[in-house]
C-alpha cells in the first residue's frame, strides 16, 4: 500500500457538538448534533458574508467552491440550505469520508462535486478540473465560480497551508466578474500581515475587505474579482433578507466588515 503523509482524521465530542481533529487537539470543524445543517462558528458565519453583495432572492442559481473541506460545514450550508451549485477541493480522502460518515455531508450528485487532490495543482489545471462539472452544466464557461471560500490549514493550524499571491491569482481566475472570494485567517500578526498583503496583491487593495478579529481570533478577508462599493441602504435591506432566509447574522457583519481603502 502507498505511503501517505496526510493526517489521520478523528472525531471527539462535548456538549451536544461534534468536532473534527487531524490527528492533534486542534480543531478543523465541528457540527450541532442536533442541528447538522447550521452554521455554529462566528467565523465560519462570517465566511459566507459574499452573500451581501449578490441578490438573495437570486443566490440558488451561483455556484460556490469550498478550498478545504473541514467538517463540511460551508459545503452543507451552500449545498443544502442555499440550493447552490457546490464544488469542494479536498486533498485528504479521510475527510471526505468522515464528513460523509460522521458530519452529515450529503452524497455527490449533479450539484455537488468533489474533486480529491491539492488545491493549488487542481487550480493551476482549473480548466481540465472543471470539465466533468461542465459536462453537466454545458453552458458553464472556466471561471463559472460565484464564491471561493478558503480555509486551508494543516494539522498543526499554525498558518494557512497555501498563502502566495500566485495561490490568491489562481483562486481569482475562476470568480466570475462579480465573483468573491472568502478567507479564514488564523495565527500570528506578522502571519496576517503576510497573507493580507498576498491577498492584495492578487485582488488589488481596492477589492479586499477586512473583518474585525472573533475572540478566537480568526480574521476573515473579503476578496472581489471587480471591486464594488454598494450603497449601504442596499447592503442593509440584503442584510435583513439574509437573517431572515438563512437565518446568519448579516447585519452584525455591516458593523464589522470594512474596505482596506476608501
Amino acid at each position: 500500500m502507498k505511503k501517505t503523509n496526510l493526517p489521520v482524521v478523528n472525531m471527539s465530542e462535548m456538549g451536544g457538538i461534534r468536532y473534527l481533529h487531524l490527528g492533534t487537539e486542534w480543531v478543523q470543524g465541528s457540527m450541532l448534533i442536533d442541528m447538522p445543517f447550521a452554521i455554529e462558528l462566528e467565523y465560519v458565519q462570517r465566511m459566507m458574508a459574499w452573500l451581501l453583495f449578490f441578490d438573495p432572492l437570486k443566490v440558488k442559481k451561483l455556484h460556490a467552491l469550498q478550498l478545504g473541506l473541514g467538517a463540511g460545514t460551508i459545503t452543507k450550508a451552500c449545498y443544502k440550505t442555499l440550493k447552490m451549485n457546490t464544488t469542494v477541493l479536498e486533498i485528504n480522502p479521510a475527510v471526505v469520508a468522515a464528513c460523509q460518515h460522521w458530519f452529515k455531508l450529503p452524497p455527490q450528485d449533479k450539484r455537488l462535486h468533489i474533486i480529491l487532490g491539492d488545491a493549488m495543482k487542481t487550480l493551476s489545471n482549473w480548466e481540465h478540473s472543471a470539465q466533468e462539472i461542465r459536462q453537466q452544466n454545458a453552458d458553464l464557461s472556466s471561471n463559472f465560480i460565484d464564491c471561493a471560500q478558503v480555509d486551508l490549514y494543516d494539522h498543526e493550524a499554525a498558518a494557512p497551508v497555501l498563502d502566495s499571491a500566485e495561490f490568491y491569482k489562481s483562486v481569482r481566475s475562476t470568480l466570475t466578474d462579480e465573483g468573491i472570494m472568502t478567507v479564514n485567517l488564523f495565527g500570528r500578526s506578522s502571519s496576517f500581515d503576510r497573507s493580507l498583503a498576498q491577498i492584495s496583491a492578487a485582488f488589488g487593495e481596492e477589492a479586499v475587505w477586512s473583518f474585525k478579529p472573533t475572540k478566537e481570533g480568526n480574521t476573515v478577508i473579503l476578496a472581489q474579482r471587480t471591486p464594488s462599493r454598494p450603497k449601504r441602504d442596499l447592503l442593509a435591506a440584503r442584510a435583513e433578507l439574509i437573517e431572515s432566509s438563512f437565518e446568519l447574522p448579516a447585519r452584525k457583519w455591516l458593523r464589522l466588515l470594512k474596505p482596506l481603502t476608501k
